[in-house]
């Protein structure tokens, strides 16, 4: 397995505990927009502790960009990313990920399930063919919302958000569920676009299909 050592260009927040990562990018590397890689920091103690992140750039950039989310109560990788600074190192690996871009379709994102479709809108932005699709991001709060403002501009009014815990007069309150989905979709030939925790992608995709949904047309990735 390839490794490829990265220097961090930048590295800032976006909301509480999500942080955006600006490395180079190695020479003739690769990737499709949806993909991810497994990322170590290259210290002596974390040089062998690898967890997947999303590329969230687009193929062409000239640096990588990752968009993570911060779990501290793990004690892990993720923890220790939001201590970087520009200047310290990363280990890439060679890249993987069953998203990819099939047809025009409705993303439905968990949390930081979200990042592998940024890449994706970004390249489908660039090209003139982001019409037509639609993002249902669900989260707990409104502080865990992220990027709102370019979603917002990519998709408009496709755009949807949903919070679990919070009740706001801004944004939907409850789950991704079947009588969501119901309520807020009408085609269910299109293709689906489905990645959050293992147990919220299950039910959706049960959900889809039992709504019609072909489960051919359902790409999903569990993070």
């Amino acid at each position: 397995m390839e490794k490829h050592n990265v220097e961090i260009l930048n590295i800032q927040w976006l909301n509480h505990n999500v942080l955006k990562v600006v490395t180079n990018k190695p020479e003739n590397y690769m990737f499709e927009p949806g993909q991810a890689t497994e990322i170590a920091i290259n210290t002596p103690d974390w040089k062998n502790k690898t967890r997947p992140f999303t590329f969230t750039n687009l193929p062409n950039d000239e640096n990588l960009e990752f968009t993570i989310k911060i779990y501290p109560e793990h004690k892990g990788v993720t923890e220790r990313l939001a201590n970087l600074k520009k200047g310290d190192e990363l280990i890439l690996r060679n890249t993987f990920g069953a998203i990819k871009f099939k047809d025009k379709g409705t993303f439905i994102a968990g949390g930081a399930g979200v990042t592998p479709f940024l890449s994706i809108f970004r390249h489908l932005d660039k090209i003139g063919n982001i019409t037509g699709n639609a993002l249902l991001f669900a989260n707990k709060t409104e502080k865990d919302i992220f990027l709102k403002d370019e979603f917002e501009n990519l998709l408009g009014r496709k755009y949807v958000n949903i919070l679990s815990e919070e009740e706001t007069d801004k944004y939907l309150y409850g789950h991704i569920d079947q009588d969501f989905l119901t309520t807020t979709i009408k085609d269910y030939t299109q293709y689906f676009y489905v990645c959050g925790p293992p147990e919220m992608t299950n039910k959706v995709v049960d959900n889809l299909v039992s709504l019609g949904a072909d489960k051919t047309k359902i790409i999903i990735e569990d993070y």
